[in-house]
């Protein structure tokens, strides 16, 4: 008989780090609407206000940041979750509704890239070029040898969960405290860094300073256990990743016209397989907008209502494959052929005429001096610290200015290493590139 995961233990309110005292049912407002709200109303989000979404730094205020996608994000997670709760009715847990479900994926989504650094995904590979460079191969020095491929292989991801576990809010006791449920559908890649290392994953969802959290999150929710430190996914994670593939392959293309990089006929072009005989309709109701960025608009939220149709019955049809573990690729990949297409096909745009843009890949290419110069200059503070005891006058200065994430006498050098990463990789790109700035030689304000 195959071992199955249930709804009941899946869905479950109770908080990670909390004794249940603050659990109670308030009219209106789930344990699940709470999870929304702590995640909104918390610094690590608000920071990603000045996180790169896909073009750093931009001047152009109508072109997405992390914030407005992860918000854009989560609203199509509610839409998701909503309709797949209503069609599981029979099946939930008594006290959860199809709402609550929405609220769970909504919460989720809107955290899903909180663990992101600095310069995006470009900040990452920034990190781990820096760990890898053979000149700092002393850092690595006394660590483990799966200590040493966290640092080198830095993930958005497993740093995301640190984040809503450990550093936010009620620090290193509990975190956010987010419902169990919550944390479920929020952690993509439940596996450590060794599955990437061995070729078996592209990405992992946890350091091994939350292996722990991790390994409690599976137990409370019923998750399969695979092999040793992974588990089989919570089925709400690929409603989280549809949202995620949604607002990509349809947003890219929107800041893409913003920034005069593609055409809206181009788009339209695209689009229009989606809507099948029902174009002839849609074309003159799009005709009466009076401009192009209206009219993308109105294009943008019939595709997507198309795009959430086929994800909520994929989800229905495959819901049985993914209680048991069974569930290969993602959700888009059991959608009808004309979305794989065309979602494939607006990745594919993105990636050709977006993604290289000059102007974008010309700040990328600084990104990696500027964290560079941020890493050496704490973690190299956080080394000396942490070995001799003590720290130089300057190096002083430098663990000054992480506050409560300078190292404590009983740290491991590992330990202290990924408190120096919590501070950088929490950067805002404005904050990181004039604090490399600063260190690099600190220069006045002009004047008028």
């Amino acid at each position: 008989m195959i071992n199955s995961m249930n709804w009941e233990q899946l869905l479950s309110p109770l908080r990670y780090g909390d004794d249940g005292s603050s659990n109670a049912i308030e009219l209106g407002r789930s344990p699940f609407h709470k999870d929304y709200d702590r995640i909104i109303f918390s610094s690590a989000f608000r920071r990603l206000d000045r996180k790169t979404q896909v073009h750093p730094l931009s001047e152009n205020d109508h072109v997405h940041s992390r914030l407005t996608h992860s918000l854009e994000v989560g609203c199509v997670g509610r839409s998701l979750g909503t309709r797949v709760g209503r069609a599981l009715a029979n099946r939930l847990p008594e006290k959860v509704d199809a709402s609550d479900v929405g609220a769970l994926v909504q919460a989720a989504c809107l955290a899903h890239d909180i663990g992101n650094p600095p310069f995006g995904h470009t900040g990452e590979d920034a990190i781990r070029h820096w760990w890898r460079a053979p000149e700092n191969a002393h850092f690595l020095d006394g660590l483990s040898a799966l200590e040493q491929a966290d640092l080198q292989t830095f993930e958005g991801n497993a740093q995301g969960f640190r984040i809503v576990t450990q550093v936010e809010s009620h620090r290193f006791q509990g975190g956010m405290r987010l419902t169990y449920g919550t944390l479920g559908a929020f952690l993509k890649y439940p596996w450590t860094v060794d599955y990437v290392q061995r070729g078996e994953a592209k990405k992992f969802g946890c350091y091994q300073t939350e292996l722990p959290i991790m390994r409690q999150l599976a137990e409370s929710l019923g998750l399969l256990e695979v092999s040793q430190n992974r588990w089989c996914r919570h089925p709400l994670v690929y409603l989280l990743e549809a949202a995620d593939d949604i607002c990509y392959g349809l947003i890219d293309l929107e800041d893409g016209i913003e920034m005069g990089l593609l055409q809206y006929v181009e788009v339209e072009v695209l689009l229009q397989p989606l809507f099948g005989s029902q174009w002839v309709l849609i074309k003159p109701q799009l005709e009466q907008a009076d401009n192009l960025r209206r009219r993308l608009q109105s294009l943008r939220g019939l595709a997507m209502e198309v795009l959430v149709n086929a994800i909520c019955q994929a989800f229905l049809e495959q819901e049985q494959r993914m209680l048991t573990g069974q569930l290969t690729g993602d959700l888009i990949d059991y959608c009808p052929v004309v979305v794989r297409d065309v979602v494939q096909q607006a990745k594919d745009m993105a990636r050709e005429r977006i993604f290289k843009d000059s102007r974008k890949l010309a700040i990328e290419i600084g990104s990696y001096s500027t964290l560079s110069i941020l890493l050496e200059g704490f973690l190299g503070a956080v080394r000396e610290r942490v070995l001799d005891g003590r720290a130089t006058f300057r190096n002083q200065r430098v663990l000054e200015l992480m506050g409560k994430s300078a190292p404590q006498n009983d740290w491991t050098l590992y330990e202290a290493y990924m408190r120096a990463l919590d501070f950088v990789s929490g950067m805002t790109d404005n904050y990181a590139a004039h604090i490399a700035q600063q260190f690099s030689g600190y220069q006045p304000p002009a004047r008028n």
